[in-house]
C-alpha cells in the first residue's frame, strides 16, 4: 500500500467509527489567592532628632509622614525624649508621657536600650543591666512590645576588664574563652533577663546582631535563642549583616521562619571594590577614610530601591509583625536628611508592594 491508499484507508476508518463520549478534560488547579498583603508601619529611630524637644520632636514628624516611632530609653543612644526613671516611678506619668505620641497618630512601638550588660567591670555592668531592667519594665508598664538592645561582651576569662570579642576557636585559648564566655556570662544573663522580660509582660527582646557582640550573626543569635528562650529575636539591622556578605532577603526568610524576627533596622551599607579587594570586609572606617572598605548609609545609598524593595516584600512574605524603622547613621546625609531619603524610598517601593507593581531589578 502507498502513501497515498495508507491515508485514504485511515481517513475512512477514522469517518465511520463510532463517536466516544469522553470524560470532560480536568481544568488546570487555580491557585489560592494569596493572602492580602500587610502594609508595615515605616517610622524611625529617634536619636538624629535628640535637639529637639519632645513636642518639636513630634510636630516635626507628623510634618515629614512617619507612622511610628523607636524612642532610645538608655545606652549611648538614649534620648532626652524618654526620662526613663521618672515614668517608671510614675505609672501616671508614663501613660501621659505615651499618650502625646498615640494623640499625634504616631505610636510608640519600641523602646532601645544599646548598652553592654556583660561588661567585664562589675559596676559598669551592673548599671547596664539596670538600665535594660527599667527599659523592660517601662515597655511592660505602656505595653510597648518590643525592647531592642545588643547581647552584649564579657571579658575572655575572669580576670580581664576590657570585653574580648572571640569569633575563632583556635588557637585553643581562644576557644576555651569562647566557650567560657558563653557557659558562665552570656546564658546566666540573658536567660535571667528573659525571665524578668516575662514576669514584666514583654515577650519580645530584640537583640541587634552587631559587631563587637557575642550574637553578630543570625547564627549566634540563635545559639542564644535556644540557650535562654523565645523572648530572645533578632533586631535585623541588614547593614551589620551586609558587610557579612549575607544575601539580606535569605536571611529574612530563614529567621522569620522561626518567627524570630522582632525588630528591624533600615540601615545601608555602601562598599569601596578597590578597598574590599585589598583589605577585606573587616576594615571599617568613617566618611574621610580613603582606605575604609565600609561605611553605612541612609537606605538606597548602598543598595539601590529594587534590593530594598525585595527587602521590605520578603517581611511582609514572612509575617513580620513590628515597624520599619529607620536609623540613621550616615556620615554624608547627617540627621534629618538622611532620614527624609531613606523614609522615601521606603514609602515608594512599599507603595509599589501594596499595588502588585513588578521589580524589574
Amino acid at each position: 500500500m502507498n502513501r497515498r491508499q495508507f491515508l485514504g484507508t485511515t481517513a475512512a476508518a477514522l469517518a465511520s467509527a463510532p463517536l466516544s463520549v469522553s470524560a470532560p478534560a480536568q481544568s488546570a488547579p487555580q491557585d489560592k489567592p494569596s493572602a492580602p498583603k500587610k502594609s508595615l508601619p515605616i517610622g524611625v529611630f529617634d536619636p538624629p532628632f535628640n535637639k529637639l524637644s519632645l513636642d518639636e520632636m513630634l510636630d516635626r514628624f507628623a510634618s515629614m509622614g512617619i507612622e511610628a516611632v523607636e524612642v532610645g530609653a538608655a545606652g549611648p543612644n538614649g534620648s532626652p525624649h524618654c526620662p526613663r526613671p521618672e515614668l517608671v516611678a510614675d505609672p501616671a506619668k508614663a501613660r501621659a508621657w505615651k499618650k502625646k505620641f498615640d494623640d499625634r497618630g504616631i505610636p510608640v512601638m519600641t523602646l532601645s536600650c544599646h548598652n553592654n550588660a556583660l561588661y567585664p567591670d562589675a559596676t559598669k555592668a551592673r548599671e547596664a543591666a539596670e538600665q535594660f531592667r527599667q527599659t523592660l519594665q517601662l515597655a511592660g508598664m505602656l505595653d510597648i512590645p518590643t525592647v531592642v538592645g545588643f547581647s552584649g561582651c564579657p571579658g575572655g576569662s575572669p580576670s580581664d576588664t576590657v570585653p574580648n570579642w572571640v569569633v575563632y576557636d583556635w588557637p585553643p585559648e581562644h576557644g576555651e574563652a569562647l566557650k567560657w564566655q558563653w557557659t558562665e556570662r552570656v546564658i546566666p544573663y540573658w536567660k535571667e533577663t528573659a525571665k524578668f522580660a516575662r514576669e514584666h509582660g514583654v515577650h519580645r527582646i530584640a537583640l541587634e546582631m552587631h559587631p563587637n557582640f557575642v550574637v553578630y550573626n543570625p547564627r549566634t543569635l540563635l545559639r542564644l535563642r535556644e540557650a535562654a528562650g523565645e523572648e530572645i529575636g533578632a533586631n535585623c539591622d541588614l547593614s551589620h549583616l551586609f558587610w557579612q556578605q549575607c544575601n539580606a532577603v535569605e536571611v529574612i526568610r530563614f529567621l522569620g521562619k522561626q518567627g524570630a524576627i522582632y525588630h528591624a533596622h533600615m540601615k545601608d551599607t555602601a562598599f569601596f571594590p578597590k578597598n574590599v579587594d585589598r583589605f577585606g570586609v573587616l576594615n571599617f572606617g568613617k566618611k574621610d577614610d580613603h582606605e575604609a572598605s565600609e561605611f553605612f548609609r541612609a537606605v538606597g545609598y548602598g543598595h539601590g530601591a529594587s534590593m530594598w524593595k525585595d527587602i521590605v516584600a520578603a517581611y511582609m512574605e514572612v509575617g513580620y509583625n513590628g515597624m520599619l524603622s529607620i536609623e540613621n547613621e550616615d556620615p554624608i546625609l547627617s540627621g534629618e536628611v538622611g532620614v527624609q531619603r531613606s523614609l522615601a524610598v521606603l514609602k515608594n517601593v512599599r507603595e509599589e508592594i501594596m499595588t502588585n507593581q513588578p521589580n524589574p531589578g
